[in-house]
């Protein structure tokens, strides 16, 4: 057990999985990690990422270089995986119910200095941010965690595409942040919004990001 895990889950294991998604997982796409550099190597932080597929959190996992316990829907703690899920220190939350459970459990890893990811728009979508949920800001207040914001790109199939062969994922950590905000629960309105407009401007950069490199490519194969 580790005190960057929650109670319960094997170390060892974690790695493992960490391991197999940096290896393994990774062999059939080409993946361009950004700003590595940026991710805090101690202390509490509330990881922030956008979320379009079921393959962000097992990537992010792995890149991220120290270990990562995420908030994951419940209904995929179920069977094998399920079991997999908390042994590796995964957390399952109950969308739309009124749980804390899984919250002040998020906190006390936190609180060990931990990494909790948190998908902030709560279900799969385009992988933009509309409308950010209160639990990121939340947590990172209740332990006085920094927040780390993450933009993913291509991990979601194109609407009406057909199988892509080695497709490319980008992924750009920006820079940890303290989001201000006052006590309450207007405090906590204002802090959710530091983090939804610090996500969607990181999501834009990464866009401007890969439509550079694309270019480049392009360029690159004509010269």
């Amino acid at each position: 057990m580790s005190a960057h895990l929650p109670d319960g889950a094997w170390a060892w294991l974690h790695r493992i999985a960490q391991w197999i998604s940096r290896r393994p997982l990774r062999v059939p796409f080409r993946v361009r990690v950004h700003g590595r550099e940026r991710v805090p190597r101690g202390g509490p932080v509330v990881l922030v990422a956008n979320h379009s597929s079921l393959l962000d959190g097992p990537l992010l996992l792995g890149v991220v270089p120290r270990p990562a316990v995420f908030l994951i829907k419940q209904e995929m703690f179920r069977g094998a995986l399920g079991w997999f899920l908390t042994r590796i220190g995964q957390i399952g939350v109950r969308r739309g119910e009124p749980d804390r459970t899984p919250l002040l459990t998020a906190v006390r890893v936190l609180k060990g200095g931990g990494l909790v990811g948190v998908f902030p728009e709560g279900t799969r979508g385009t992988g933009d941010v509309d409308n950010a949920q209160h639990g990121a800001a939340w947590l990172a207040r209740a332990s006085g965690a920094q927040i780390l914001p993450v933009a993913c790109r291509g991990t979601r199939r194109p609407e009406g595409a057909g199988r892509r062969l080695l497709p490319r994922i980008d992924v750009l950590f920006g820079e940890p942040i303290t989001p201000a905000g006052g006590k309450g629960r207007a405090g906590l309105v204002a802090a959710t919004e530091t983090v939804r407009t610090e996500l969607v401007e990181l999501i834009a950069e990464l866009d401007r990001l890969v439509a550079d490199q694309t270019i480049d490519d392009v360029r690159g194969k004509r010269a």
